[in-house]
């Protein structure tokens, strides 16, 4: 048996070949375009790439894209300064801090900082508080994604066992609440694992579907997976010259029912979420007075 691979490329591109057509529609209906100012601390080549590549897919689905840019010695507070002057710019409807922060900021902080109504991650407590009450604001977007890539897959998991490898609270605590929730596209039982997890491969070989998102490099091996199982592989690890997930993509494949690969699976999702995200904050600002 070979997995069948879930294309995430081709789901992000039909989802923001939609969402281009909704930013179109907006702009003409009340001359609003939704804008999303990413904050770039540093000069981590990883995260430039990042914030570069949602600056793209931002232009193409006809949205405004400002990269504001500053040195690793920047202090908290003059961040802080920028996030507040962001809060309040009317034009701007999502602000998006671009992580990890150099050593010496306080990521929290930061991240608190954003207002709520802007903020397209998902990570103020307001927002996270929302969620977990399955009244969200905005969804977190590498859960939104492995949620709707699984969904656009015909994969239900109502009534099946997630396992989620790792606890983050970017990916792992979120995907195990949402997939918990009632509703379309959850319903399901969760297991989180994570580093002090005992007998590990036994439970995640009892796993309907498998969520991978520990940053280890094929950190999942074939003998770990139930046969016909859904896996889905958050991770992104570069080893050498490649590019490789959590999971041993092509032996696992042999055991899977279905899999996502690296590159080219959830990343292209995260990038389609957060244009959804900032959308959804154009449409609130239209009709929410910000405190």
């Amino acid at each position: 048996m070979t997995a069948q691979r879930i294309d995430g490329k081709a789901i992000a591109l039909k989802l923001r070949t939609e969402l281009a057509a909704e930013v179109a529609a907006l702009k003409t209906s009340t001359g609003i375009v939704p804008h999303l100012a990413a904050v770039l601390v540093g000069d981590d080549p990883a995260s430039a790439v990042y914030v570069r590549t949602k600056h793209q897919a931002c232009e193409k689905a006809g949205m405004v894209s400002t990269t504001h840019r500053l040195p690793a010695t920047v202090s908290q507070s003059e961040l802080l300064a920028l996030i507040q002057q962001l809060n309040e710019d009317p034009t701007v409807h999502g602000i998006l801090v671009q992580l990890p922060l150099p050593c010496g900021l306080d990521t929290t902080t930061i991240l608190d900082a954003v207002h709520p109504l802007k903020d397209v991650d998902c990570f103020h407590p307001e927002n996270v508080g929302r969620l977990v009450q399955n009244r969200p604001r905005f969804l977190p977007c590498t859960p939104q994604g492995i949620q709707w890539l699984l969904r656009e897959s015909g994969i239900n998991p109502a009534g099946k066992h997630v396992v989620v490898l790792g606890r983050s609270e970017i990916v792992g605590k979120p995907i195990g609440i949402m997939l918990l929730q009632k509703g379309l596209g959850a319903d399901a039982t969760v297991t989180i694992c994570h580093s002090r997890t005992q007998n590990l491969a036994e439970i995640t070989r009892s796993a309907d579907i498998l969520i991978a998102a520990i940053g280890r490099p094929e950190f999942v091996t074939a003998e770990m997976v139930k046969p016909g199982a859904v896996v889905i592989d958050v991770g992104v690890n570069r080893v050498e010259e490649r590019l490789v997930g959590d999971v041993a993509f092509e032996p696992v494949s042999e055991v899977a029912s279905a899999i996502t690969p690296v590159p080219g699976g959830v990343g292209p999702m995260t990038i389609a979420m957060v244009l959804k995200n900032t959308l959804t904050a154009a449409k609130l600002s239209q009709t929410t007075t910000k405190q």
